[in-house]
């Protein structure tokens, strides 16, 4: 016979409300962080309050931890700990470094991730030297990799689109949410964590808008909400929410617990939705923000317009567009003129335009998706 004794149990009749283990609230014990003894993460963590007391978003800083941190642990195996040791040389050597540098699958780091990694180095010296930590500024020389001008490797048509919408099965309760979430996601245009971030009464389905609180830059913005999003947000408001979410949150989507979503969250459903719709493309929730522009400026919306509406207004990228501008005012020159040639010249005028504007907006477009995954500065 086994002596062993079996643990008690619940009582009969009653149930567990919480998982055996860390009490609810209990801080967790974090490890301690093997840099916390260099000068330089001192000056980091400094760094980092002048940038939120400054207006940078706590995004900007997070992104910008990991590229600095990666610096300092590369300075302590190299016995560097003070910033007054780091010199034009050393931040080369440290350029090398990434350029030979190679991850675990073998692949090279993308000239876009070396970008990443150097610039934070750029704005940390800079104010290094503006607070007379240091005597002069060794990144001021400092030449950045050159990052490739390319199209995004990946398009939705309107078909894939529509086969990606029609995936998410709006017959159960988070089926109708998830439905809800990519018609407004195609409708809009917004970035994921603009999605997220959407509160209840930032919709008004009776003039179809959609206030956009503090996107990226924290610039307010208001975006038009096309009808048939509007009918399926409707639906999703009286049929799905009041059961997923309580009455002490006003976020527009919740999860399945009842909790805003994040925007990880977001991408996921995105994902399974294209994977049950057979759609095998990389990307997720910015593939419909390129959608959303591209089929627009396809069907002959100005390609200012749409800079508005997906806030590229305060983006240095803006400057992208400067020959938009002319090259619009050409084509209604050539158009209107009666000094023109053949109406075959101004027909290809117009063609080339377009193609230069819709060039413009996908290279806009691809360098806002590489600054969201490297978490580049949210003030641009």
């Amino acid at each position: 016979m086994n002596s062993a004794r079996k643990k008690p149990g619940p009582a009969r009749g009653t149930r567990y409300r919480v998982k055996p283990g860390r009490v609810k609230g209990a801080p967790y014990d974090k490890k301690p962080d093997p840099l916390a003894h260099l000068l330089l993460t001192r000056y980091m963590d400094e760094h980092f309050e002048w940038m939120l007391m400054t207006g940078y978003t706590a995004d900007t800083v997070r992104g910008r931890r990991i590229a600095i941190r990666r610096f300092i642990a590369w300075c302590d195996e190299r016995g560097l700990s003070d910033p007054k040791e780091i010199t034009k040389p050393i931040l080369e050597r440290y350029q090398r470094h990434l350029f030979y540098y190679r991850k675990t699958d073998g692949a090279p780091l993308s000239l876009g991730s070396q970008h990443a990694c150097l610039t934070p180095l750029k704005t940390f010296f800079k104010w290094l030297a503006k607070a007379n930590h240091i005597l002069s500024n060794p990144a001021s020389e400092l030449e950045l990799p050159k990052q490739p001008k390319h199209l995004p490797r990946a398009l939705l048509s309107v078909e894939d689109t529509e086969a990606i919408l029609r995936a998410a099965e709006p017959s159960t309760t988070s089926g109708l949410r998830d439905r809800a979430m990519l018609e407004v996601l195609y409708s809009t245009g917004l970035r994921r964590t603009e999605l997220a971030n959407l509160r209840r009464y930032d919709v008004d389905l009776s003039r179809l808008i959609v206030f956009v609180r503090e996107g990226k830059g924290r610039q307010d913005r208001v975006v038009p909400l096309g009808e048939r999003a509007a009918l399926w947000l409707d639906k999703y408001m009286v049929e799905s929410r009041p059961q997923l979410a309580g009455n002490d949150t006003e976020a527009l989507f919740v999860s399945d617990y009842g909790e805003p979503i994040r925007p990880d969250f977001l991408a996921t459903r995105v994902r399974r939705a294209m994977e049950d719709a057979g759609i095998d493309k990389p990307g997720s929730c910015h593939l419909f923000r390129h959608a959303c522009a591209t089929h627009m400026l396809d069907n002959g919306a100005d390609i200012r317009f749409i800079q508005a509406m997906l806030g590229h207004a305060a983006l240095s990228s803006t400057e992208r567009y400067t020959h938009v501008a002319i090259g619009k005012l050409q084509q209604i020159h050539a158009a209107t003129h009666p000094a023109k040639l053949t109406r075959g010249s101004s027909v290809e005028s117009a063609r080339a335009d377009q193609k230069r504007e819709r060039e413009a907006m996908l290279d806009a477009l691809l360098n806002e998706a590489d600054d969201e995954e490297s978490g580049s500065d949210s003030r641009a």
